[in-house]
């Protein structure tokens, strides 16, 4: 004969409650940022604003800092792939210089190695003939190589060691079966082991990328004229200093928070392709 129940029994843990988006602890945030955005309009000098050269450097400071990102961190993720492969799976002549390379930059502030890139090898190109009359001259005379080099080395220096984890990660197994089914051994980087070490890295690929973007100020210190510089200019040149930074503040924001938007719709797209 089948017991009954107890009361304990009966009664099923069902999905606690969800709360709605507008949240009571949502709403407040909500009134506190529009009482903060309709003070800052309302009390703060903007007027600077209205002229059109700082409009045209504001948006050139924008456009310098989105590309420098974007080119520093593609060029790094191509340094990354092949510094990570090395430590995970490579000889150790090729394993040695490079947890050597990512030591180096990864124990070194980022300031000092832009500084000796631009006072180092900017100092030293000019006194070379066959450089000073070459046709990268013109490029290699400017300031924005020095800093697109060295935030590039920075983010191979953090993220070859972040792929290094994400390379020995994968399981061997896969490998192993790939190998013993005759898949050459790029066709296995390619299509096994890259994707799935990639998709390990997605989360703190953004995050790299968000404080790549929050060092790219010190391009400034080498009269790049980025976003900060542009506001640095205004406050020397209106005396107005709260309102710059704050519209810095803004700018900086909406740039994380268009690269936090992407890693997520990537982290969603990924798995699906990688699977």
């Amino acid at each position: 004969m089948q017991a009954n129940p107890t009361p304990s029994q009966t009664v099923s843990a069902g999905p606690a409650p969800v709360q709605g988006f507008w949240a009571t602890r949502r709403i407040v945030l909500a009134l506190i940022a529009v009482a903060l955005v309709g003070w800052s309009v309302t009390s703060l000098n903007w007027s600077w604003l209205a002229n059109p050269k700082y409009q045209a450097l504001l948006l050139q400071g924008a456009w310098n800092t989105t590309w420098i990102l974007v080119v520093t961190m593609v060029l790094g993720m191509l340094l990354a792939i092949p510094l990570g492969l090395a430590q995970a799976a490579g000889p150790w002549w090729l394993a040695a210089p490079a947890r050597a390379f990512c030591g180096l930059i990864r124990g070194t502030p980022l300031l000092l190695q832009l500084w000796l890139l631009y006072y180092g090898l900017g100092s030293l190109f000019p006194s070379i003939p066959w450089i000073r009359e070459s046709d990268l001259w013109p490029i290699l005379r400017q300031a924005w190589p020095y800093a697109v080099l060295a935030l590039t080395l920075s983010v191979a220096g953090y993220e070859g060691e972040v792929m290094r984890g994400a390379f020995k990660g994968v399981p061997h197994g896969q490998l192993e079966a790939a190998r013993a089914m005759g898949m050459p051994r790029f066709t296995i980087f390619r299509r096994i082991w890259l994707p799935q070490a990639l998709q390990r890295v997605l989360p703190t690929l953004g995050g790299e990328t968000v404080l790549t973007l929050k060092a790219t100020p010190l391009v400034a210190t080498i009269t790049v004229v980025d976003i900060y510089a542009v506001s640095s200019r205004i406050r020397q040149d209106t005396f107005v200093v709260y309102e710059p930074l704050l519209l810095l503040a803004v700018v900086y924001m909406a740039i994380a928070g268009v690269i936090v938007l992407l890693f997520r719709w990537l982290e969603n797209r990924v798995p699906q392709r990688t699977a």
